[in-house]
């Protein structure tokens, strides 16, 4: 607690000394109506990065624009597009879905929010149960494919995902339903000052569509989600802001237990987070104060067995980055997270733990155009955490541009902590908790490429071998460290193909992936090709007049995965889903056509978990 005390009065001695009047910088930029009100940035926030390092950090970026156009729902309608990702989903909407980054476990891979971590410590491994994520209140989804560990800290192994939630000063209010009265609500409303701005932000959705197990057509399981979000930044001085983000998140889900058990069954899943931070910007450097803190309540009613599960993680980060010259950035930082979980588990598995551990983080960052068109970054942190103690990451980015194009390589190391659980948790099986653990470590080298055809025509190519060693195994009533010298391997190669004219929004995605076992084999639920492709077009006809559409398809492909009943391991068959939205503007309000899985697919992901069929829904945006 010493080190939090020390960054928080750090942190007060800083509000406190801006305010001094030091000669300070501001771009020359400005509202149509407001001369002396900065201009407001809607950016994410990367840690450990400056100007000239931020080229060697691999980043795919989706609008709210493109959350729009797709109508997605929830986070996972986002992510199942993007190359690097495979996902799972133990029934339809609302329920637990499991997420896979370059074939990594679902506990690989960190979750953010604003740049601030926000994996569940109550969890069994720490994973980030996407399915109760919706996507109503979010502004824009940044992916982090590869080891992140050395910008954002653990848990980034196969990648990270930040959410966004930056004010959206165009007021608004959009309603979907279908005919089963499901529905998705969505406000906005801003208020704008001389040197502020409010943000208000409401989502609502209630789903009701199939039988999770069983019969599709049997009971239908339920999900009704409310989200609350409030931005506010004060502009001190032109070159002082003051920053704020509130959010809160309640789901509860239906599910079933079994084939024959599939009623009684409720998740009540609820997440709230506080950010406050002050950022401070001269003409060649910004710095930055975050004050986070996060909190869980889940419980889990499974006919009148209450199983509960809390955690909660207070924090403190600073970020700086200065850029030196033409030639060189630097970036500097430390972290400092205090982490509590608890859960109680009742049923015929009888499981429960309650620990603390806290973890801090010292970062730098280098970046250098050492040639006119060649770019090298240098990612470093070192994290000392209570139990697996010191451990170091980094990453090095070499960069070379041919005209429009560029060429690049990186080699990148991550680690994991191990979990609450793993380290405190008992069950009335003879299990313990074991807090000799040690963390997880992984490295990655990847080999990249953006090439420019034309104003019009881009291509992304990207190949990667990674591993992940020192994995953490239950052996013998007991989570362990493997010790046998045998990694997990994963390599792969995926491709993006993007066309954009003024009508025409095309984007072509492939990605082929290996992902072994320490014996070999495959991993389950990581197919071997995924492709697909977006296509967003402006049309217009004699009859309709001036209307948008946009088309989604994706092929998951074919993949081993564990038979529901008896165990064994299964070959899934591949799936293609197309999605189809039209859009048209009357009187200045969008109306919209939305058909979810237009092919009407019967599939399940995983085994014995049934997926939506074909939904018609329309929509209203004012």
């Amino acid at each position: 607690m010493s080190k939090l005390l020390i960054l928080v009065v750090i942190f007060i001695n800083y509000i406190g000394s801006s305010f001094s009047k030091e000669t300070q910088y501001l771009s020359s930029c400005t509202w149509e109506n407001r001369t002396e009100t900065p201009c407001i940035e809607i950016t994410g926030k990367i840690s450990n990065q400056s100007n000239l390092s931020k080229s060697g950090i691999n980043k795919y970026v989706i609008t709210r624009k493109e959350i729009e156009q797709i109508g997605a729902v929830d986070i996972i309608d986002v992510l199942k597009s993007v190359p690097d990702i495979n996902i799972t989903q133990s029934g339809p909407k609302g329920q637990q879905a499991s997420l896979f980054m370059r074939g990594t476990g679902s506990n690989h891979t960190l979750v953010m929010i604003n740049g601030i971590p926000i994996n569940d410590q109550s969890t069994t491994q720490g994973l980030h149960d996407f399915g109760v994520d919706f996507i109503q209140t979010v502004q824009q989804i940044e992916i982090y494919p590869g080891s992140s560990a050395s910008n954002f800290g653990t848990n980034a192994i196969g990648g990270a995902i930040n959410i966004i939630l930056a004010g959206d000063l165009k007021d608004s209010i959009s309603l979907t339903t279908d005919k089963n009265t499901n529905y998705e609500f969505y406000g906005n409303k801003s208020f704008l000052y001389p040197n502020s701005t409010l943000n208000l932000k409401l989502g609502g959705v209630e789903n009701k569509t199939i039988s999770a197990r069983g019969n599709r057509n049997g009971e239908k399981d339920e999900v009704k989600n409310y989200t609350f979000n409030v931005n506010y930044e004060n502009f001190i001085e032109n070159n002082l802001r003051f920053h704020t983000t509130t959010y809160f998140r309640k789901t509860k889900s239906e599910y079933d237990n079994s084939v024959n058990n599939q009623t009684g069954y409720l998740g009540d899943n609820r997440m709230g987070t506080i950010q406050l931070g002050v950022e401070k910007k001269y003409q060649n450097r910004i710095s930055d104060y975050i004050l986070y803190y996060n909190k869980y309540d889940r419980k889990y009613n499974e006919r009148g067995t209450i199983d509960s599960y809390e955690s909660e993680v207070v924090g403190l980060k600073y970020d700086l980055s200065k850029k030196i010259s033409d030639k060189f950035s630097l970036g500097a930082g430390s972290e400092y997270k205090y982490d509590w979980g608890y859960f109680d588990n009742n049923g015929s598995y009888e499981a429960s733990t309650k620990g603390n551990s806290n973890n801090f983080a010292v970062f730098t960052n280098f970046g250098w155009n050492f040639a006119k068109k060649s770019n090298l970054s240098i990612f470093a942190r070192s994290d000392y955490h209570k139990y697996t103690h010191l451990n170091s990451t980094y990453k090095l980015n070499l960069e070379q541009s041919f005209g429009n194009s560029k060429l690049g390589i990186s080699y990148m190391t991550g680690l994991r902590n191990p979990t609450l659980y793993e380290l405190f948790g008992t069950d009335n099986f003879g299990y313990s908790g074991n807090r000799s653990l040690q963390a997880e470590k992984s490295n990655t080298y990847e080999v990249y490429s953006t090439i420019q055809l034309n104003e019009k025509i881009s291509i992304i190519l990207r190949g990667f071998r990674s591993n992940v060693e020192n994995n953490i195994e239950y052996i013998s009533n007991k989570y362990q460290n493997d010790k046998d010298n045998i990694n997990l391997n994963q390599s792969g190669f995926n491709n993006q193909l993007n066309y954009k004219a003024d009508n025409i929004d095309f984007n072509f995605h492939a990605s082929l992936l290996s992902s072994k076992k320490e014996n070999g084999s495959s991993q389950l639920r990581r197919p071997t090709k995924n492709y697909g492709f977006s296509l967003f077009k402006k049309n217009y006809n004699d009859l309709f007049g001036n209307y948008n559409i946009n088309i989604l398809y994706n092929h998951y492909g074919k993949h081993f995965d564990t038979h529901s009943s008896n165990f064994s391991t299964i070959e899934m068959d591949s799936t293609d889903i197309v999605d189809l939205k039209i859009m048209k503007k009357i009187y200045n309000n969008d109306w919209y056509l939305k058909v979810d899985n237009l092919l009407k697919e019967n599939y399940q992901r995983p085994h014995g978990y049934n997926q939506d069929g074909r939904i018609l829904k329309v929509g209203y945006k004012f």
